[in-house]
């Protein structure tokens, strides 16, 4: 294959963009944000549930608390009525004294609902002190989260706009190989991840072997514009007036 010396430097340049190009792309894969983003969004769902189980264990004990008071006005509504005929004194003494015995029993069953009224309100405390302990965490952790994703958008924004600056270039130097030599150099750099490097003192650029006397002097006789390949790695080798030849 023929090309130009002007050309078959500027695959060089080619490179050099490539590799930066490469060097973004994998920056922008491997930034520490996104390991953090990956955790907390995989226990984002566990904290919003341990949220919802705490709040529900609350709602169910406010029930619970409403229907011991309940329980508990209705004995004192039973208290107050049997209060009110037993101050009237109407009635047979052995209704008065009926009255004064369910008075007795009212008083007792009161303390009873008022103890357990007291206990369920106390268990409403301790659930809802751990429900605001789950939304605080939850809170934090989302906080943590926006301020994770925040970093990485502003990184990904800046690496994105090099990236597009970078390309843009890479596509102006393209554009001026021909479609031969650029066909090659794609093909070259698809199978092994760089298609040229500079020959430097005899020793390849790329796999950073010296090349043999045989090597050398196939190169040396090689007109300027013939595009030589080095013999272990196979890219394409760019001959400047550092090749040592």
């Amino acid at each position: 294959m023929k090309a130009t010396t002007q050309m078959q430097a500027r695959l060089l340049e080619l490179q050099d963009l490539d590799t930066r190009l490469n060097q973004l792309d994998h920056k922008m894969r491997s930034l520490p944000e996104l390991t953090d983003i990956a955790r907390l969004e995989a226990q984002e769902g566990g904290l919003q549930s341990e949220v919802v189980r705490t709040e529900t264990a609350v709602g169910d004990l406010q029930r619970v608390v409403r229907r011991a008071e309940a329980a508990v006005q209705q004995v004192r509504d039973r208290v107050t009525r049997d209060e009110s005929r037993l101050a009237v004194g109407t009635g047979t003494a052995k209704s008065l004294q009926g009255l004064q015995s369910e008075l007795e029993s009212l008083a007792r069953r009161q303390g009873v609902l008022e103890d357990e009224q007291l206990e369920v309100m106390e268990r409403v405390e301790a659930a809802e002190s751990e429900a605001a302990v789950a939304s605080a965490a939850r809170d934090e952790h989302l906080a943590r989260l926006t301020q994770l994703r925040t970093a990485r958008d502003a990184q990904l924004a800046e690496l994105t706009s090099e990236r597009d600056g970078v390309a843009s270039g890479r596509d102006a130097i393209a554009a001026d190989l021909s479609e031969e030599l650029l066909a090659l150099y794609e093909r070259v750099r698809a199978h092994s991840g760089m298609g040229a490097a500079a020959l430097v003192q005899r020793r390849c650029g790329a796999c950073r072997l010296e090349l043999n006397a045989v090597e050398v002097g196939r190169i040396r006789s090689a007109l300027e514009d013939e595009v030589v390949r080095c013999e272990e790695c196979g890219r394409i080798l760019v001959r400047t007036q550092e090749s040592g030849l």
